[in-house]
């Protein structure tokens, strides 16, 4: 899976090998390597170190997925949910955050600053149903701005998913995408 990859490390790593190699080629008077290290070189080394700049690390699970909800991923799982997973699980280029779009769209994102964070995810099942459960850092938004947005994210979320919203501590969120039967 190339979202698992940081292309930024990776451009930064090859990059940073051709560009050596180019300069020891210089030096040792070796025009075919000297041209590969700094025409191919150095410009990795530039993309990696853009890249590396603007990049958004996965979110990591919470808790490890069991091989029965794995199953029951495969069987139940809407593309909403499946999507919203594989999005946030992997490396991004050019966001702000994860999901930040989504939560301008339904209003939990006024300002950059006030923008809740998701902080992990986990799979679970609920009453028989794949559940994906996103965890957020929300010091800013309350629980009643969340709840007031409940009918639109079931509608943004939505078609076969139930959204439910709790807050297990202070600053702290779960949004649980269920699938509907």
């Amino acid at each position: 899976m190339i979202g698992g990859i940081s292309l930024g490390t990776l451009g930064l790593t090859i990059g940073s090998i051709l560009t050596i190699i180019g300069f020891i080629a210089y030096f040792a008077d070796n025009a075919t390597l000297n041209l590969v290290g700094f025409f191919y070189g150095f410009p990795l080394l530039l993309g990696g170190l853009a890249l590396k700049a603007n990049e958004l690390k996965p979110i990591p699970f919470s808790q490890a997925t069991t091989p029965s909800i794995l199953e029951l991923r495969k069987q139940q799982a809407t593309v909403t949910q499946n999507k919203i997973r594989k999005d946030i699980t992997r490396y991004c280029y050019g966001q702000k955050s994860h999901l930040d779009v989504a939560l301008a769209y339904l209003g939990l994102s006024p300002t950059d600053e006030e923008r809740p964070v998701v902080t992990s995810l986990q799979e679970t099942e609920v009453n028989g149903a794949y559940t994906l459960i996103l965890e957020f850092y929300s010091p800013l938004i309350t629980l009643d701005t969340w709840q007031q947005k409940q009918e639109k994210m079931t509608r943004y979320f939505g078609p076969d998913v139930e959204v439910s919203i709790k807050q297990p501590s202070e600053d702290c969120i779960e949004l649980a995408l269920m699938k509907q039967e």
